[in-house]
């Protein structure tokens, strides 16, 4: 009876090894490589974009790496028209910003999926070092005189350009190379949704919000207050696949 019974339990444990290993690899995914669009307050129609690497480290709980490139604007940028071109720049601006944010975070599951389908729901938040970029902003201008236009690409100085000279931005590329770095800290925390499959594909959206301070407070439009500490709300669109 008790051989019997020993059978048994060796039996019954063989059975059960399988299909708890089923159930882990269903359920959860060693690693994940996502990457997407960043739209937040403190930018144009696109912020950014960015990059992201999660690892499984206990049940419920991953850690990532992730990488950010996005472009803040000064609260009090407008785009105007030149009289001379109808083409637009930003009246008073002295240099775009833009911050490249590594960060080190966690994502905790707050509500599982099934392993085939439906969304999954995750406790977002990360922090890091900020660099934030300040390249200077150049115009078209024209210098001309005697009846003709002599349009230089020149930085844009709000105190000794005059506005209806101006042709129109001459675009980020003129002045990358005299960038200045502006190093700062931030966090962020959010909710993420996402659907897909384990071990495929995936797609989700992530909501949250995020504080940015900086050391030295980056000049955008000097003629406006300026400021050390940024916040924003954010949605990033993202795409990836796990195994």
């Amino acid at each position: 009876m008790v051989r019997y019974l020993i059978f048994v339990l060796v039996m019954a444990l063989c059975a059960t090894v399988p299909a708890t290993a089923q159930t882990r690899s269903d359920e959860s995914f060693d690693n994940e490589l996502s990457y997407g669009i960043n739209f937040n307050s403190n930018a144009g129609l696109i912020g950014g974009v960015f990059l992201r690497s999660s690892y499984y480290k206990r049940d419920r709980l991953y850690q990532f790496w992730a990488v950010e490139l996005v472009e803040v604007k000064h609260p009090k940028e407008r785009q105007i028209y030149s009289v001379r071109s109808g083409e637009t720049f930003v009246r008073g601006k002295q240099n775009y910003m833009f911050v490249v944010r590594p960060q080190y975070g966690g994502e905790y599951v707050l509500f599982k999926k099934a392993a085939e389908s439906g969304v999954q729901v995750n406790a977002v938040g990360a922090a890091g070092p900020s660099f934030g970029l300040m390249v200077p902003y150049y115009v078209r201008y024209s210098v001309g005189n005697q009846g003709f236009d002599d349009i230089r690409t020149v930085r844009y100085d709000p105190n000794t350009l005059l506005l209806e000279n101006i042709y129109g931005s001459s675009g980020v590329f003129t002045g990358l190379n005299e960038t200045n770095v502006n190093m700062g800290v931030h966090f962020k925390a959010g909710l993420s949704f996402e659907y897909g499959r384990y071990h495929e594909s995936i797609t989700g959206i992530e909501v949250g919000f995020l504080v940015e301070q900086f050391f030295k407070k980056p000049i955008i439009i000097p003629e406006a207050r300026n400021s050390n500490t940024f916040t924003s709300v954010y949605l990033n669109l993202y795409y990836g696949r796990r195994k």
